[in-house]
Parts: structure tokens; C-alpha cells; sequence
């Protein structure tokens, strides 16, 4: 017998709702620690000051051989983790605790961690039995665990706000892998349900050719079969590994040229110098690529809205090839130049923004091309640029 499993999926909302309850306990944490920390840094500081009152009154003809009550002794030989320096009037050094060896030799040194135990404590002066009447000054700093106890807070914040910047871009993250699963779903569900019209306009194409129907319609309207077959083979492309061969450049830009240039508006021309070039070899998926180039003659055509002219222009040098589509269009303000690849972001009243976002992760992470702005001017027209890597013959 089977029982039925059940699968529990959280929601982004619910895991914002995880990392503040998280960052609320973990700053009450913190604000426990810190009262605790306090207390036991409290709590040092008075040792330390024991000890210091300790050594004023220790009597003894030598140090470390102490000759007063048992408390006293006690006091001062168990506080061996304080770091101190005893000198005497003129700063000639005594007597030190755990102070390095480097640093008792050096009389720049030596000065200058006077001066840091001056500003961690107040520097006491006291006479020995021992000095002949003399006055001693103690300079002492923090203890191994006052030190601790004083980094402590700002060790535990660092450690919060990494876990806060970690689990902000985690979440991030998992929500763009939610937003792109859903687009890959939903483009391949719309190759799929494109997959059944268009197989009976290709019959009615054919019924069309056998009633001896305009031969010269018929061609155009089988073209524009083709180019709605490529378009289902983009779609289902999304989410899958694009595979990439070598291709004349110049042919599958040509192609795509050939096809827009019956397909424009009467008053706008549509000019391209690619095919009388010599054929130059780049690695592509040309569905993807073919998607590119029409993204940028359709956004060139709204641009001009039915009047100018658009240049694609294919250029090489030793290592590289770079595709420039030009329009006579209103052109892009300069600050927009790299928000219009943004998802979402247009300047148009229809549309959501996402073909040039689309052709731009096409040639950049797909091509490891580049694709940017060469040039725009408002009101005097745009130059977007494709740039790729040769393919050696």
C-alpha cells in the first residue's frame, strides 16, 4: 500500500518572512551578548583594578619575592594575563609581563606601546619597598579577555550582516530561478500550442498551390510559414543548451535583411553591404541569433514610425566581426543606453520590454559576444552594435 506524498513548496513571501524573524532573534542575540559582555568586561576592568591596587601595596626586598599577606600575593601573582610595563622615574624599564622581547629592545617601540597602555589605562605610580623610596610607574593594559570581550560585539555584527548580505542575495537568486523556470514554461507551452496551427497552414499552402493559386502569393506567404517555424524553434530553444557552429555571418544576417526588406513600410529603406562582402565565419545558433538581428530592425522600424532608412552594416579587423544596425529614428537620451537592455524597461506605449533585455543575453552569455550602443543622437537616430569572435578558416 502506497500512502500519497505530499510536497511542500515555500513561498518567496514566506522566506522574507524566515530572514526577518531570523534577523529579529538574531539581533535580540546580539543585544543579550552585548549586556553579557558588558557585565563580564565590568567585571574584568574590576579585576584589573584589584591587581593594580594590589601592587601598590606589595612590600618585598625583590620582585617576585613577596613578602605580605597571603590575599595580596594572590592577587598579584594569579592576574599573570594583564600586560604591563613597570618603570622607573626616568621610563627605564623594571620589570614587563607579556610584552614582546622586539619591543623591550626597541626604543621607538618601546615608547610607543607606552603610549598605547597609556590610552587603553590611566598609568599608576607607586613605591616599592624594593626601589629605595623611589617611584615606580605601572603602565598596564587590557587583559587577554577584556580584550576578547571589547571586539566581541562588533565580531558578532560583522557575522550577522554577512548572514543578512548571504541570505538576501540567496533569496534573490531563488526568485530569479522562479521568474526564469516560468518563462522557460511558458515559452515552450507556446511553441507547443503554435505547433498544431501551424501545421494546417501548411496544408492550406498546399491546397492553395494545387487551386492554381497566384504562385508569387503563394511564395510569400510559405516565407512567412518558414519565419513562423523559426519562431517555434526559438521558443522551444529557451531553457536548452544552444548549440553553436560555424556560419557565414554574412549569409544569416542577409537572410534575415532579404526577408524584412519586402516587409517594410513603402517610405522607409532598408540597405545592407554584407553579401558583397567576403564571407567571414563566427560560431552560432543561428535560430537565436536570426532573433537577434529582428529584435533590432523591428525596434529601428518603430523608431522611425514608417520613415527613414536603416543600414546594417557587417565591418571585420584581424580578430573580431561587428554587425552595426543604424536607424534615422528619434534616437535614445544617453542616460538610457544601458537601462534599455534592462528587462522590462521601454520607451514605448506598448510592449514589455524584454527584446532587447532577450538580445542581449543571446550574444553575451549564449554568443560571448558584446552588444551596446555605438552611437545615438534624440531625434537624429540610433547605432546598435554586435560585436563576435572570428572563426579562423
Amino acid at each position: 500500500m502506497k500512502f500519497p506524498q505530499f510536497k511542500f513548496k515555500i513561498s518567496f513571501r514566506s522566506r522574507m518572512s524566515i530572514l526577518v524573524i531570523g534577523t529579529a532573534l538574531a539581533a535580540l542575540s546580539l543585544v543579550y551578548n552585548y549586556q553579557l559582555a558588558d557585565v563580564l568586561r565590568q567585571k574584568e576592568q574590576n579585576d584589573v583594578t584589584l591587581w593594580v591596587a594590589a601592587m601598590e601595596r606589595v612590600s618585598s626586598d625583590a620582585f617576585g619575592n613577596l613578602r605580605t599577606d597571603p590575599l595580596i600575593s594572590h592577587i598579584v601573582s594569579t592576574q599573570n594575563n594583564i600586560p604591563f610595563i613597570i618603570t622607573d622615574e626616568n621610563l627605564s624599564l623594571i620589570v614587563s609581563n607579556r610584552i614582546p622581547e622586539d619591543v623591550l629592545r626597541d626604543p621607538d617601540k618601546f615608547r610607543r606601546k607606552l603610549d598605547e597602555l597609556t590610552e587603553q589605562n590611566t598609568p599608576r605610580t607607586v613605591r616599592m619597598m624594593w626601589s629605595r623610596g623611589h617611584s615606580h610607574i605601572i603602565f598596564y593594559g587590557r587583559s587577554q579577555l577584556l580584550t576578547a570581550l571589547y571586539y566581541f560585539p562588533y565580531a558578532q555584527w560583522l557575522i550577522i550582516a554577512i548572514f543578512i548580505i548571504f541570505a538576501i542575495i540567496a533569496l534573490q537568486s531563488t526568485k530569479q530561478d522562479e521568474q526564469n523556470r516560468v518563462w522557460i514554461g511558458l515559452a515552450k507551452e507556446t511553441a507547443h500550442q503554435l505547433g498544431t496551427p501551424t501545421s494546417s497552414l501548411l496544408g492550406w499552402i498546399e491546397y492553395l498551390r494545387a487551386q492554381d493559386a497566384d504562385p508569387t502569393a503563394i511564395e510569400e506567404m510559405n516565407k512567412d510559414m518558414a519565419h513562423l517555424m523559426k519562431i517555434v524553434d526559438r521558443f522551444s530553444k529557451i531553457g536548452s543548451e544552444a548549440v553553436l557552429t560555424p556560419n557565414s555571418v554574412n549569409e544569416v544576417v542577409g537572410d534575415t535583411v532579404m526577408y524584412f526588406r519586402k516587409r517594410v513600410p513603402r517610405n522607409v529603406t532598408l540597405s545592407y553591404n554584407g553579401l558583397a562582402m567576403a564571407p567571414v565565419k563566427v560560431s552560432m545558433n543561428v535560430a537565436l541569433f536570426e532573433w537577434v538581428i529582428e529584435n533590432l530592425l523591428k525596434n529601428a522600424l518603430d523608431a522611425m514610425q514608417g520613415r527613414g532608412e536603416i543600414d546594417v552594416r557587417l565591418w571585420t579587423n584581424e580578430h573580431s566581426v561587428m554587425i552595426d544596425v543604424s536607424d534615422t529614428g528619434k534616437g535614445i537620451a544617453k542616460g538610457n543606453w544601458k537601462r534599455i537592455f534592462e528587462p522590462g524597461f521601454t520607451t514605448k506605449t506598448r510592449g514589455w520590454g524584454l527584446g532587447l533585455s532577450l538580445s542581449r543575453r543571446i550574444i553575451e552569455d549564449y554568443h560571448h559576444g558584446k552588444i551596446a550602443v555605438a552611437r545615438s543622437e534624440v531625434g537624429r537616430g540610433t547605432t546598435f552594435r554586435i560585436t563576435l569572435k572570428r572563426v579562423d578558416e
